[in-house]
């Protein structure tokens, strides 16, 4: 049985919230689909042996507009930029360390010109000031571009591998070694076993896993949103599946798995704490990212106090937010993006949590 997260103060939503009639009917649709069994499953629990006292970490996804604007503007400074602004404002306060997931280039949805921006076009005049503040500040893989949803699904090796060298290949480019994070969040989470393979064999450290009990997707497309049952369908790898997403509550409560995904069992281990799964079949370490804690801008400023509250008793506490957002010619604009960064980090600081890079965990 699916049950919706239970929060302390029972009026805070996400803010795309599905009524509550289509959640009980895509539950009870989900629940008579064929259940499945584990994607890993050979796999050998480990825990970092260094990490002492609490620690924390932060991604911002879907990131290509902020270079966009320093190819056009080229400010004397790239801490000019609002958005870079506010996260060195963060790191300067409250100790906070960022990892930014890119796209290659911007898309088409944004317009054809608009399409045309790659990061081959993303000058190198601010490569030194990159280079200053790579203690604190990554940039990291996520896709090659926005859409379409899900990428990453039923991708195949040389996907994969194509788009991390071409990401890495402009970073290094433009700022430099030693700025290339190494934990994945996949675009949209669902990475294929060859992806996962590909993205070891780059040099991955840690990769992102979905969590809960896996169902077979059987066609039925009216359970998935947006037009994400024909991206299951679409080059459709075995291990593709559905999954009802921990806590549900949103627009894509039924949402589709690739072979980055743990079961419940799984998933307890691995969540908020220094665990990861060592996966003996591919050699990849998977884990939960997430742990409770809110993608800021699924929720009200007034709200991210109260949520947060309830993950501050994680050994490891990671929490995230997308760019788009922070872009005033975006039609989901969030004009107070910045407060909701400077408000959740401060909680995390004055909990006494430390900020560090993901991939800082896995030492073995």
């Amino acid at each position: 049985m699916f049950e919706a997260k239970k929060m302390k103060n029972q009026d805070i939503r996400n803010v795309r919230s599905e009524p509550p009639e289509l959640q009980e009917r895509k539950r009870r649709a989900l629940e008579s689909a064929k259940e499945l069994g584990p994607t890993i499953a050979d796999v050998e629990l480990r825990r970092t042996r260094v990490i002492k006292g609490n620690r924390a970490a932060f991604y911002l996804d879907d990131v290509i507009f902020v270079f966009r604007d320093l190819a056009r503007e080229k400010p004397k400074s790239c801490w000019d930029h609002h958005l870079l602004s506010a996260f060195r404002e963060a790191h300067e306060k409250y100790g906070l360390k960022a990892q930014f997931n890119v796209f290659y280039r911007n898309d088409f949805y944004y317009g054809a010109r608009g399409a045309e921006f790659t990061l081959g076009d993303m000058p190198d005049i601010w490569r030194d000031e990159f280079q200053a503040a790579k203690d604190w500040f990554r940039f990291g893989f996520h896709s090659y571009s926005e859409y379409p949803d899900y990428p990453w699904i039923n991708a195949s090796y040389d996907d994969v591998k194509f788009t991390w060298d071409a990401i890495t290949r402009e970073v290094e480019r433009f700022a430099g070694p030693g700025m290339f994070a190494k934990a994945v969040t996949p675009h949209w989470g669902p990475m294929s076993k060859e992806g996962c393979i590909a993205l070891r064999d780059c040099g991955a450290k840690a990769i992102w896993c979905s969590g809960g009990k896996r169902y077979e997707y059987a066609g039925d497309r009216t359970l998935l949103p947006y037009g994400h049952g024909m991206r299951i369908e679409n080059f459709r790898k075995p291990e593709t599946a559905l999954f009802w997403r921990p806590g549900g509550g949103d627009d894509i409560s039924v949402s589709a798995c690739g072979y980055n995904h743990l079961l419940p069992e799984q998933l307890a281990i691995t969540r908020g704490t220094y665990n990861w799964l060592y996966d003996k079949e591919t050699g990849c370490n998977f884990m939960a990212f997430g742990c409770g804690a809110p993608c800021l801008n699924l929720f009200r400023l007034e709200d991210i106090p109260a949520i947060m509250r309830n993950v501050l008793d994680k050994e490891f506490l990671i929490h995230a937010t997308h760019e788009e957002y922070w872009f005033k010619h975006y039609f989901a604009y969030q004009p107070d993006s910045r407060e909701k960064l400077l408000t959740a980090v401060k909680m995390v600081h004055d909990a006494g949590y430390e900020y560090f890079f993901i991939e800082d965990k896995i030492d073995w």
